[in-house]
């Protein structure tokens, strides 16, 4: 059966660590079943991609402003973490039909979120992999077959990373951004034209709506059982 780590709010060195230390025990105790989890952040925290510098980040705001900033083990851009729901998917390569592919993958997972949030009237699009600027650093600017779009804005960041043929997946859901703290962080210019939150949708939408939503959705998609 699937394990299901229910929503609670750490700070980014706990969250990521926790990620790494779920992925770790999976491939100890040879998990075959996905383990879930969801998480908020606090304080505000930028993570960038475990193959990213820190070069494109205004380091002295985010000290002044008591805004962490750490790595993660998967891979993409830089993202600030804020008012948002992320989830984390965690599996034997085996247990996806298609598990071997990186982008096949990535799309079987996603495809698990759509259906979710049909239980909340949010019709969601895998991206493309279109680059709007190749310049941007924040990473929801750009959408690419690993992210979930919303009448063609990116609402949902997902990244990867696999270890010992098991896959790390976890992602972003917008609740809300700030756009003037997003650029002064990047030091560059974010646009309303590509990308939506959940209170842009529907402010009626908690927290719980959607985590209720993705646990649904993961459900029927796979098949699976909690416990």
């Amino acid at each position: 059966m699937a394990k299901l780590i229910e929503y609670m709010v750490n700070n980014g060195k706990i969250n990521m660590e926790t990620d790494s230390e779920i992925l770790e025990s999976a491939i100890k105790n040879k998990e075959r079943e996905p383990i879930i989890r969801f998480y908020g952040w606090s304080p505000k925290c930028v993570s960038l991609g475990r193959n990213q510098t820190f070069d494109h980040i205004n380091i002295n705001y985010c000290s002044k402003n008591k805004i962490d900033i750490v790595k993660r083990v998967t891979g993409g851009r830089g993202l600030l973490h804020d008012d948002e729901v992320t989830y984390s998917f965690i599996c034997p390569i085996d247990f996806l039909q298609a598990g071997e592919s990186v982008i096949k993958s990535y799309k079987e997972i996603s495809s698990a979120i759509i259906e979710g949030f049909k239980n909340i009237d949010i019709t969601l699009e895998i991206g493309n992999s279109k680059k709007r600027n190749a310049s941007f650093d924040y990473c929801m600017l750009l959408s690419t077959g690993a992210d979930l779009s919303y009448n063609e804005k990116k609402l949902i960041g997902s990244a990867q990373y696999r270890k010992n043929n098991y896959i790390l997946q976890h992602g972003s859901i917008l609740f809300s951004y700030n756009q003037e703290l997003i650029e002064k962080i990047f030091n560059e210019k974010t646009s309303s034209e590509t990308i939506i939150s959940i209170n842009e949708i529907n402010q009626r939408l908690k927290r719980q709506d959607i985590i209720e939503a993705m646990k649904k959705g993961f459900k029927d998609y796979f098949s699976i059982v909690y416990y």
